[in-house]
């Protein structure tokens, strides 16, 4: 069984700092899983591009609000506290913050744990484990 706590997590490596947005992987690839967890903040006026071409992702909303819109046709979605999105065809996005939004973050195949968006938003398929 596999035990862990997010505020401890959050003292680790497992916490993961950019512009925009905050993770920390409280499941990653090395637990053999099958899928890595997070819970993220984006920060209150975000908008962040990307585009997971070797990932499905799935989002739930904790707390926060704001909208995720789809690049291919422009279509806009609001995200409040009880919404799910999932990427299933890895679709390039857009999600904007109008308050600090919590998410709970499902990822497969899951993430090694310090992967960060590149300039095309994109997660890298293969990154160094993360230690701790």
């Amino acid at each position: 069984m596999i035990v862990r706590n997010l505020r401890e997590a959050e003292q680790t490596g497992r916490r993961i700092v950019t512009s925009g947005w905050e993770s920390t992987r409280l499941l990653l690839k090395n637990d053999n899983a099958g899928f890595s967890f997070h819970i993220t903040t984006i920060y209150r006026g975000a908008e962040l591009p990307m585009h997971y071409q070797h990932h499905i992702e799935s989002v739930y909303c904790i707390s926060g609000h704001g909208q995720v819109e789809t690049v291919a046709d422009g279509k806009v979605y609001r995200v409040v506290p009880g919404t799910l999105y999932v990427l299933d065809r890895h679709d390039a996005h857009v999600l904007r913050a109008e308050t600090e939004m919590v998410m709970a973050c499902v990822f497969n195949p899951p993430l090694h744990g310090t992967e960060v968006h590149d300039a095309e938003g994109v997660y890298p398929l293969e990154a160094e484990p993360v230690s701790g």
